[in-house]
């Protein structure tokens, strides 16, 4: 009688624990916090914009520069516009402009290299925020006057203060756009999209993190938050 090799049929259930694991971990959903959102009332109207890879968020500026804090001063310094724009990545690879084919290079370094500085963009914007991008890009939401200072509260703590002050680390000639230095660090496993995500969940949306990799799933955030807010109204 031939004897079968040793560990031969726990290969499958391997295989098969691994791959349970690996869907169990993207189907994986941190909590919202029902306490901030839904909101109840007119609340404060917020804009998730996603250029196709990137996603960016739209506050009021009147309602960022009301609160105490870096976050505040880093706002107040902007020039003239009622929105501003938030956004998060690698401190070389977001602020570059050079042509995309130019910095695929950089851009491997970026993705692979953990431990690279990042920089949180803060932009003013005059009109609409949502005439910045096609409707089927951009998705918004209204939070509590307790969802959006958490918001506020978790944009500022990536903040790295020098002195208790904000410090802008880089700059784009000819834009407005200020990159302030973050303690966080950009990488494949943590992206810009992935930090957006947090900002949610920070305002009280449920997320999947490791979905959040791309844009289409921050947006998906709000969409499945507002549909569960729908249903549950109903």
């Amino acid at each position: 009688m031939k004897r079968r090799p040793k560990g031969h049929g726990s290969a499958p259930l391997v295989a098969a624990m691994t791959i349970g694991g690996l869907g169990a971990l993207w189907t994986w959903t941190v909590p919202g916090d029902p306490a901030l959102f839904p909101v109840s009332g007119p609340g404060i109207e917020v804009h998730v914009l996603d250029n196709g890879f990137h996603t960016d968020l739209a506050v009021p500026r009147a309602l960022l520069e009301s609160r105490p804090g870096p976050l505040a001063e880093a706002a107040r310094g902007l020039p003239p516009g009622d929105w501003i724009l938030i956004g998060w990545g690698d401190a070389r690879f977001y602020v570059d402009q050079s042509p995309i084919s130019d910095r695929l290079p950089d851009a491997v370094r970026a993705f692979l290299r953990p431990g690279n500085a990042s920089v949180i963009m803060l932009d003013t914007v005059q009109r609409d925020p949502t005439e910045l991008v096609p409707t089927d890009r951009r998705r918004s939401l209204r939070l509590s006057a307790a969802g959006f200072a958490a918001m506020a509260a978790h944009i500022e703590a990536s903040l790295a203060l020098e002195d208790g002050h904000p410090r802008i680390a880089a700059a784009r000639a000819g834009d407005d756009a200020r990159f302030f230095a973050s303690h966080e660090h950009f990488w494949i496993g943590y992206l810009c999209n992935h930090w957006n995500a947090g900002v949610l969940n920070a305002a009280g949306l449920p997320v999947r993190p490791l979905r959040a990799i791309t844009s289409g799933e921050v947006l998906a955030t709000v969409e499945r938050a507002q549909l569960d807010t729908a249903a549950t109204q109903d």
